[in-house]
Order: structure tokens, then C-alpha cells, then sequence
């Protein structure tokens, strides 16, 4: 992913705030940032939202209200959470929680830009999935 570096900075301290859904972390390097569990959802890394390849994204809404549901580690360099909404497949690694706190303001206006390219708002459902169920 362009932008990240390897080797970020440490995580000192990771607090979930379900009240005001943010995920408040605290790096070795002084940075903190709180980050909306909204914006964690509709940049998650996994295969199901990021795809495969760049073009390949799938545009997340209606994920104002998600919630956290739990945070599991994985190893020493990354956390997995669980999302209200049933997904639980993106692994957020120190870099990549770095880089949506550091560049939360222009990952915003991105979003809220594809959102207005595709004639949908924050709060419109996501579409049924096609074919999730036809057994193909």
C-alpha cells in the first residue's frame, strides 16, 4: 500500500472508546490518534473491501453506526477487529492503523468523494451481495 512505511512507529497503548466509536491508539513515536470505527470499516484491508488490486475496491456505506465487537491481536504487529456488522476478515497491521490515524482527514474527503461519485450518501445499505445465496 503506497504511503506506508515499514517499520512504523510502535503501538503503546490501544483503547476502544464504544461510546464515541473510535479506536484511540497511542504510538512510541508520540502520536496519537482516535480513530472512527466508520472509517476502519470502509478502509479495511481485507480482500472483501480492498479487493485484489487497485480498482478493485467495493464501496462501504451505510457504516455510520458500526461498532467494535472485539480486537484480537495478531502476533506483534497487527490486531484483528470484529465489526457489528459481521465482518472480521481485515488484519490492521501497525502501519496501516498509523496510516488511517495520520491521513484520517484525506482518507475522509476520498471517501466522501467516491460515496457522491456513485450517487450514494454514508447511510445508504450496502447491496446484497450478488449471488450470495443462489449456490453458485
Amino acid at each position: 500500500m503506497a504511503g506506508l512505511q515499514n517499520g512504523a512507529p510502535a503501538p503503546q497503548d490501544i483503547t476502544v472508546h464504544s461510546q464515541s466509536r473510535v479506536l484511540e491508539i497511542s504510538f512510541s513515536d508520540g502520536a496519537t490518534f482516535r480513530i472512527p470505527f466508520e472509517l476502519m470499516r470502509v478502509y479495511s484491508p481485507s480482500a472483501e473491501v480492498a479487493g485484489h488490486g487497485p480498482g478493485q475496491e467495493v464501496l462501504q456505506t451505510g457504516k455510520r453506526e458500526v461498532t467494535l465487537t472485539g480486537l484480537e491481536p495478531v502476533g506483534n504487529y497487527a490486531v484483528q477487529p470484529a465489526f457489528s456488522d459481521g465482518h472480521d476478515s481485515g488484519i490492521y497491521s501497525w502501519d496501516y492503523l498509523y496510516f488511517l490515524g495520520s491521513q484520517q482527514d484525506k482518507l475522509w474527503s476520498d471517501y466522501t468523494a467516491r460515496l457522491q461519485a456513485a450517487g450514494v450518501d454514508r447511510d445508504t445499505p450496502m447491496p446484497e451481495k450478488a449471488g450470495a445465496s443462489c449456490g453458485h
